[in-house]
């Protein structure tokens, strides 16, 4: 890379200018003056030919530029419907058989928009696939640590590959059993937080799912999960504050009223996997274990096979159990 190079490089760092930039700058004159300039004094150093933007333009120009805030991507800009939906590899897991789990995700990047994409061409699994237990119902956002693919002891380099097509785009995810991408079952229990290791004497909930009977299509089915805990951690008990009349001469504490409150303790949670439409739970969020009970009632929009799971929590660990229903037919569970 010759000098001109280096310094073109290092004005568009100073800048903040990537591609994306440049091509967006019509709608911030300025940035686009500055870009403009950068980009033909470069070319005309190169030619042997310097003129226009001098190197302390670059850094005169650094304020001007971050004042328009015109950042590679519009974080501000939130998409209800018509995004992609990514997949991720979260990492793998030693079995004490020898064998390992590859641990996927996703990020559904629409913030409304719930798409159901059945097992094949447009979601598969490969090698083995298409269908090798990969949600195929997709919930807003981010959902990490879904699905497992277990691979033998002889897996070696292989990689086993996620691959999703949806609203026009491609993107696969790829599971393979490198050093670094190693991961626990607590690290999966903990979601990812502060894990204090296997020392801690706190141990995940068990969760079962009592027998259910076959739903009818829009019908109320009820969903009952059996929690059994240690106790621990023990839940934080709620600050009480009394109030107090506003003294506008003095410093007052904030107050973040605007969000839901934490849940505290045992809680259930249920989300759906897979199934030809969307199933609704009611309540929604965390519900608060009660006599070893937290119950749901779930509603199907459509004849199928279904894949739910909930998900016990004692605020630090968490278990999980699958159930399989189907709609006209008998339920069944399989415990993680």
């Amino acid at each position: 890379m010759n000098r001109w190079s280096t310094f073109g490089a290092a004005a568009l760092v100073v800048l903040g200018v990537g591609a994306a930039d440049l091509r967006v700058g019509h709608r911030f004159r300025a940035c686009e003056e500055i870009a403009s300039d950068v980009v033909r004094t470069f070319r005309s150093a190169r030619d042997g030919r310097p003129e226009g933007l001098h190197y302390s333009d670059v850094f005169r120009a650094a304020p001007l530029l971050h004042a328009q805030q015109l950042p590679t991507e519009l974080p501000s800009t939130k998409f209800s419907s018509g995004q992609n939906v990514v997949p991720y590899f979260e990492g793998w897991i030693r079995n004490p058989d020898g064998t390992f789990d590859l641990v996927f995700g996703y990020f559904n990047r629409n913030w409304k928009e719930e798409l159901p994409i059945s097992a094949g061409p447009d979601n598969l699994v490969e090698p083995g696939g298409p269908d090798r237990g990969q949600p195929t119902y997709f919930l807003p956002r981010r959902q990490g640590w879904v699905f497992r693919v277990r691979v033998p002891k002889e897996f070696g380099k292989q990689v086993v590959t996620w691959t999703i097509k949806v609203n026009g785009r491609t993107e696969k995810a790829y599971g393979e059993l490198l050093p670094v991408q190693e991961i626990t079952e607590r690290i999966v229990m903990t979601r990812g937080n502060l894990n204090p290791g296997d020392s801690d004497p706190n141990k995940a909930p068990a969760i079962t799912i009592a027998p259910t009977t076959a739903p009818g299509v829009g019908a109320p089915a009820a969903l009952t999960a059996m929690v059994t805990d240690d106790g621990l951690p023990k839940p934080r008990v709620p600050v009480q504050r009394a109030p107090t009349a506003t003294d506008a001469t003095r410093i007052q504490a904030q107050a973040n009223s605007s969000a839901p409150a934490r849940p505290r303790g045992l809680g259930v949670t249920w989300m759906q996997l897979r199934g030809p439409a969307k199933v609704t739970f009611e309540p929604t969020g965390s519900i608060a274990v009660a006599d070893g009970k937290a119950s749901v009632t779930a509603r199907f929009s459509e004849r199928g096979t279904y894949v739910l799971r909930a998900t016990a929590s004692d605020g630090a660990l968490s278990s999980t159990v699958d159930i399989t229903v189907s709609v006209g037919g008998a339920a069944t569970a399989d415990a993680r």
